[in-house]
């Protein structure tokens, strides 16, 4: 067997129960979890009894989805599986970071709550949304995305599929063309246009809050959305880093293209649902895919992987 990568799962994949059963069978899920009770109590209810309205709330979204993130992966690494490197999609990236040691659990979730409050407050000024770009190159994608001031190709999933942010009016605008140009564009329920310029002022905030926050090099390999290369060591980079993810592109194909050059040939999706599982199948082949987000797929992956 080659290297084992963990993926992180992103902003999207929420519903209703995930992690309780992680939760209930993990000494090391529950940690996480309890931590964030103690940090913002009622979140680990949230992520098992709340609903679609109420976990889609980019507030309430960004800590449930770290900490399940978080403790699928605790789990999975409780069974004796580690990984030799690690990515997350957009929110996903922070879980990573602080599977990875960047962060201490304490911090990483503090800093996930002032991330989604600072995002949610950026899309309040400056609405916008997102949609899914299908069936067309990357190169045509962004060229039709030049033809409008406030539209940006801003996550980079997979062969014919990018993700574009910017103002609703334009994007409409612009997914009547993609029909035109032969693809397919589908409207993303999401709260605002994240990735873009839209989300400035949210990376300045993000910029000020960890400044004074502690942060270590990482133990695990982690890559970066912003730059698609592995996280640097050095404190002021890996702030860096962090801010500009935020408010530019998301480089995840380049990114699973390189764990592939790299040796990874098994890719385990932690977290709620089986969105990355779907990109890495999209994007390479002959390699194996697990996705942990209960007590039925961790057994499966674990079992799969002794």
């Amino acid at each position: 067997m080659g290297k084992v990568a963990f993926l992180f799962s992103g902003q999207g994949a929420q519903h209703t129960g995930m992690g309780e059963e992680l939760y209930k069978i993990s000494p090391a899920a529950r940690k996480v979890f309890d931590l964030a009770d103690e940090i913002r109590p009622g979140t680990s209810n949230q992520c098992f009894t709340a609903g679609k309205s109420e976990l889609g709330l980019t507030v309430n979204t960004q800590p449930c989805v770290y900490c399940v993130d978080l403790a699928a992966a605790e789990a999975v690494a409780e069974g004796g599986v580690k990984p030799d490197c690690a990515a997350g999609f957009s929110l996903g990236e922070i879980a990573a970071l602080s599977f990875s040691g960047v962060f201490t659990r304490e911090d990483g979730f503090s800093f996930v709550c002032r991330r989604g409050e600072y995002m949610n407050g950026a899309a309040v000024k400056r609405p916008g949304g997102m949609a899914a770009v299908l069936k067309l190159p990357d190169d045509k994608v962004r060229e039709l995305c030049g033809r409008y001031e406030s539209v940006y190709p801003v996550n980079y999933n997979c062969p014919g599929q990018v993700a574009v942010a910017g103002g609703k009016g334009q994007l409409e605008k612009l997914c009547a063309e993609v029909s035109k140009e032969g693809g397919r564009a589908v409207m993303l329920d999401v709260s605002g246009a994240f990735h873009s310029p839209f989300m400035d002022e949210a990376s300045e905030k993000i910029k000020g809050y960890l400044e004074t926050a502690s942060v270590s090099a990482p133990f695990v390999p982690v890559y970066s959305n912003y730059t698609a290369s592995l996280y640097p060591k050095d404190a002021g980079s890996i702030r860096k880093n962090v801010c500009m993810q935020v408010n530019h592109p998301v480089l995840w194909r380049k990114t699973i293209e390189d764990m592939a050059s790299n040796g990874v040939d098994t890719f385990i999706e932690t977290g709620a649902g089986k969105v990355l599982s779907g990109l890495v199948r999209k994007t390479l082949k002959d390699v194996r895919i697990f996705h942990v987000e209960d007590g039925a797929t961790l057994k499966e992956t674990l079992s799969a992987l002794a």
